[in-house]
């Protein structure tokens, strides 16, 4: 199914706003660069410069971009998912319409990964359930709580299981364990796997958990940051897996 042509534009408008509005535009165009997955050479050669270009702006050498030069990374980034059947653009286009940043990353594996790789990647513990079978997530969702708590409706909820609810669910800045676990409740949708960033859950949480048959995991990973990064990472090996390519199984992050 094709993109509709206003998808595409609302979404260019939160990308480029999202810069100009940035504090730091290069940290930002790094963002939604790798959330694409292209690399600084593949949108080189799409925008016809040289990669240096989008590196120094990318690393602060470079003074903001201005007008133009966003518009020309954002199209480029357009154009090259476009060129791989879109499958970022439908993705993030299924947040447009949130009026919140609840929503920090979000990605589908392109093969099932395994709950053990998963906590590995970000030096995750199993709290509940830790003598059921080894579970397999096809994406993840990582999440800032407390402003999905206080913005997001009942329907908006289910934004945050993107393609399939075969997906871990990341909640961030948890101040009260049990509020993620209603969030749940109030979906209807049930994921493989919730994770607690930094937040050891309460008794509440994990009763809620044990009674909905869903393992629940706590990452000490060092900030919501790593925790991105280490996800990210995870993802481009699972990339690499689905290509052919023999690896070893993800390391645990570095604190």
């Amino acid at each position: 199914m094709a993109v509709s042509p206003s998808t595409r534009e609302v979404l260019a408008r939160r990308i480029a706003g999202e810069i100009v509005l940035s504090g730091k535009p290069g940290v930002t165009m790094r963002k939604w660069r790798e959330l694409f997955a292209v690399s600084q050479l593949s949108l080189s050669e799409v925008m016809k410069l040289s990669s240096s270009v989008i590196s120094d702006y990318e690393s602060g050498r470079r003074k903001s971009p201005g007008a133009k030069f966003i518009r020309r990374f954002v199209l480029a980034l357009l154009q090259f998912d476009e060129s791989k059947g879109s499958r970022f653009i439908r993705e993030f286009a299924k947040l447009t319409g949130s009026p919140s940043m609840a929503i920090i990353d979000l990605r589908e594996f392109p093969i099932p990964v395994r709950v053990e790789y998963l906590c590995r990647a970000i030096d995750g513990r199993v709290v509940t359930l830790e003598d059921e079978p080894v579970k397999e997530v096809n994406g993840y969702t990582v999440i800032d709580s407390k402003r999905a708590v206080e913005v997001l409706s009942g329907h908006e909820y289910t934004q945050l299981f993107g393609s399939s609810s075969e997906r871990a669910l990341i909640f961030t800045n948890v101040e009260n364990g049990i509020l993620p676990m209603m969030i749940v409740r109030v979906c209807g949708l049930k994921p493989r796997a919730i994770i607690f960033h930094k937040t050891l859950p309460d008794e509440e949480a994990v009763k809620l958990a044990e009674y909905e048959q869903i393992p629940l995991i706590c990452s000490s990973a060092s900030n919501v940051e790593q925790l991105v990064k280490s996800l990210r990472k995870l993802y481009r090996i699972a990339l690499r897996i689905k290509m052919g390519r023999r690896i070893r199984p993800p390391p645990k992050i570095s604190a």
